[in-house]
C-alpha cells in the first residue's frame, strides 16, 4: 500500500503520539492520552514521571504506553537504563524508546554500544516477552558511516527499531536518513522517524522512506487532516 492510499485508522496505527517536553504538565499529558485513545494511535509516549497517570488512562484502550529511557542523552550507564527499564516496564509501560550511547558509538566502542542496548533489551523482556524497544540514534549527531553502524548494532542487541532522534537535540528526521536505515536494517526491524515531523506531507514522506512509526507531538493535526470515512 502506497502512503497516499492509507486510510485515517491505518495511518493512526503507525502514529507514536508524543509529549516529551521538559515542561510538560499533567494536563496536557490527560489530553494527550485521551486524544490517543479517541483516535486510536499506536502508542503515546510520555516520560517516565507520568507513565502511572498514563497507564490509568490508557487502560482497556488499544493505544500502547511507551516511555523513554536515557533520555535525552543517552550518557547513562547500561546498569542505570536496564534498572530504568525494569521499573518502567512494572510501572505499565509497554513500549521504550531508549538512547544509545552515543558517544560511545563516535567514540568506536562498539562493545559498549551493544551491551548497552542488550541490557535494555533483556531487562524489559524478561518482564514482558511483548515489550517493544526502540533505539535512538540521533541521526543529527552522526556520519553516514556512523548512522549505519548504530542501525547494525542495534539490530546485533536484538532491538525492535531503530529510530531517528529524540526530537530535542536539534536534529529533525530526514527523508535521507529513514532511507538509509531501512537499507541498513532491512525488514527484519521496524524505523521509526521522529523529530520535526508535523504534517501529514512529513509523516507520509517518512512513510515512503520506509518508516513504519512516525513519532510527533502533532499527532492529532496530523490525522485530522485525513477524512474521517477514509
Amino acid at each position: 500500500m502506497k502512503p497516499h492510499e492509507l486510510s485515517r485508522r491505518e495511518l493512526a496505527h503507525m502514529i507514536d503520539s508524543t509529549l516529551i517536553k521538559p515542561g510538560a504538565t499533567k494536563n496536557e499529558i490527560i489530553k494527550l492520552c485521551t486524544e490517543a485513545k479517541q483516535y486510536e494511535f499506536a502508542c503515546a509516549v510520555v516520560n517516565p514521571y507520568y507513565v502511572p497517570l498514563a497507564r490509568h488512562i490508557l487502560e482497556a484502550s488499544t493505544v500502547k504506553l511507551c516511555s523513554t529511557v536515557g533520555f535525552p542523552l543517552g550518557a547513562t550507564l547500561p546498569e542505570i537504563k536496564a534498572n530504568e527499564a525494569r521499573r518502567l516496564i512494572e510501572l505499565g509501560a509497554e513500549e521504550l524508546d531508549m538512547v544509545i550511547n552515543i558517544s560511545a558509538l563516535k567514540s568506536k566502542d562498539y562493545k559498549t554500544v551493544t551491551q548497552d542496548i542488550q541490557a535494555v533489551v533483556t531487562t524489559a523482556k524478561r518482564l514482558n516477552p511483548n515489550t517493544t524497544i526502540k533505539a535512538i540514534i540521533e541521526t543529527g549527531l552522526l556520519t553516514d558511516t556512523e548512522k549505519t553502524k548504530a542501525c547494525q548494532l542495534a539490530k546485533q542487541a536484538k532491538a525492535d527499531y531503530v529510530k531517528t532522534s529524540t526530537g530535542l537535540l536539534g536534529g529533525n528526521a530526514t527523508v535521507k536518513d529513514v532511507k538509509l536505515m531501512r537499507k541498513t536494517v532491512g525488514n527484519e526491524m521496524g524505523v521509526k522517524a521522529a523529530g520535526g515531523i508535523r504534517t501529514l506531507k512529513d509523516a507520509l514522506a517518512m512513510i515512503q522512506a520506509g518508516a513504519n512509526r512516525i513519532g510527533t507531538s502533532t499527532a492529532k493535526k496530523i490525522i485530522q487532516k485525513i477524512p474521517k470515512n477514509n
